[in-house]
């Protein structure tokens, strides 16, 4: 565990946080406004169905690899050129989406806002972390956690919204102005971290060997490149994978300053909490078929499939904002543990296809409440606590990066297994079946976690101290009456000796 740098001045911070929530919402919203502007770009571009999901791919490849090079750039020369040079990025790539005149154009912006995105969240999650103290660390990260799910919420909508009254160049170039107003809070806002010492000589070996390993993994999962070449790429993708973790962890022992530290991981707390990470981006990966279940089981039509989710949506964002504001008093564990417990409780009744459509419906419910709960800031919460303030943005990046491998390895995981079924309701119907029994096992799992917060902890630790002086009841102003010959600050240190 770290000890915390004093918080910042009250104006500062009531000037910060909307700095960091809407970069924040600026990044998750560009990630969920893509979906209802796909017909759009195959109209505009002529693109088939392995170049649609290119647009997708690059975005994520992208993101994913400059995570954690972002977050170790913040953990050596301070969050705040980091976090306006991540948005500024964003800004970019939104410009050149909005300007694109062919398909490459539009994959080269995407790649861009990628590269942006990927060091949005994790730095501003770092930024709470020093800033802030213990006691508002947890309600400021449960706030980013609701920013995140809000967005999701109000992207397709949004989006639909742009595209009746403008085209879908509108969806990008209006994040212009919205990055325009986060580069001058954030300006103004956030603190100059001064530096001190001569830094050791960036990670490069770190650098290429992590986005050998995070390309040849999205790929391999993906099979974005087996479409597009015709070739039977993934399984030796996959392999590629499975080598490059030695390698990695080769490298990075033998680094100065190691772009993931490996001593991070030598942290129970954390090495949990990163399992937990990949599982809860598992569950919220595996949303994607649920619109597959409908149609197939219960006879939905194709084009309100998306309405079906609705429940599920209000209920994840219900689910981030009320445990935001509960982070405090209940502490990471126990959201964490209701988190998993929704969310297997949820996919076990959806697998349950004999409920029929309302029986699908509110089974969706604890689904998007568990969601919500675990995409908030309880996970986080714990990697901040139990991170050396040095390390707290590569351990915020890897938070980043196990949610987005557990989301792709939903995707590959529940496809593959309907199709192993035949691909229908019944093959779906077995897969939320495993993953509900995923989610009851990591529910286990998050039992070992420790319990209570940082905070409370600490405050336990110092009342349960012998040595800590405890200062006597305070008397009635009435009863109190210095002994003769002392003053009332002479009388008050006699009673505290006796």
């Amino acid at each position: 565990m770290s000890s915390d740098p004093a918080p910042a001045s009250p104006p500062v911070s009531d000037r910060l946080l909307p700095a960091l929530f809407i970069g924040v919402f600026l990044a998750a919203l560009d990630t969920s406004v893509i979906a209802p502007a796909i017909p759009a770009l195959r109209a505009s571009f002529a693109l088939d169905n392995r170049q649609v999901a290119l647009v997708m791919t690059v975005f994520i490849l992208c993101s994913l690899c400059s995570t954690a090079p972002l977050a170790s750039l913040g953990d050596r020369h301070g969050r705040r050129p980091v976090y306006l040079a991540c948005i500024s990025l964003f800004a970019l790539g939104s410009l050149v989406i909005a300007l694109s005149t062919s398909f490459w154009a539009l994959l080269l912006g995407r790649a861009i806002q990628g590269v942006g995105g990927g060091g949005i969240i994790p730095t501003a999650s770092a930024v709470i972390g020093d800033v802030y103290a213990p006691k508002e660390r947890a309600r400021a990260l449960g706030l980013i956690g609701a920013t995140y799910g809000m967005a999701f919420v109000l992207g397709p909508p949004l989006a639909g919204l742009v595209m009746v009254v403008a085209s879908w160049q509108w969806i990008f170039a209006a994040n212009l102005p919205i990055a325009a107003l986060v580069l001058w809070m954030a300006h103004r806002a956030m603190p100059v971290q001064a530096r001190t010492g001569t830094l050791p000589p960036l990670d490069v070996p770190g650098i290429l060997v992590v986005f050998v390993l995070l390309a040849s993994l999205v790929l391999g999962l993906s099979r974005v490149a087996d479409g597009l070449l015709g070739l039977t790429l993934w399984p030796g993708l996959l392999l590629l994978t499975g080598l490059m973790l030695p390698l990695l962890l080769r490298v990075e022992s033998r680094a100065a300053q190691p772009l993931i530290p490996m001593s991070l991981f030598a942290n129970r707390q954390l090495s949990l909490a990163y399992v937990l990470t990949l599982g809860a981006g598992f569950g919220m990966g595996s949303v994607i078929f649920l619109t597959s279940l409908a149609t197939l089981a219960h006879g939905v039509q194709r084009s309100h499939a998306g309405f079906v989710l609705l429940p599920m949506v209000v209920c994840s964002m219900l689910g981030s904002m009320g445990s935001g504001r509960l982070l405090n008093r209940l502490g990471s564990r126990k959201l964490v543990l209701a988190g998993f417990a929704l969310t297997a409780s949820g996919y076990a009744a959806t697998a349950w296809t004999a409920l029929g459509l309302w029986g699908y419906l509110l089974a969706s419910m604890p689904v998007g409440l568990g969601i919500g709960v675990l995409v908030s800031g309880a996970l986080r919460t714990i990697a901040i606590e139990e991170a050396p303030p040095a390390q707290r943005g590569a351990a915020q990046g890897l938070v980043n990066i196990f949610t987005s491998i557990g989301t792709l390895l939903a995707a590959a995981a529940i496809g593959a297994a309907a199709d192993w079924q035949g691909g229908g309701a019944h093959g779906f119907a077995l897969a939320y079946g495993g993953v509900a029994v995923l989610m009851l096992a990591l529910l286990l799992a998050a039992m070992g976690l420790r319990r209570g917060s940082l905070l409370a902890r600490t405050t336990e630790s110092v009342r349960s101290n012998p040595m800590h002086p405890r200062k006597p009841p305070e008397q009635p102003r009435s009863r109190r009456k210095p002994q003769p010959g002392r003053g009332p600050g002479e009388d008050w240190q006699h009673r505290a000796r006796l």
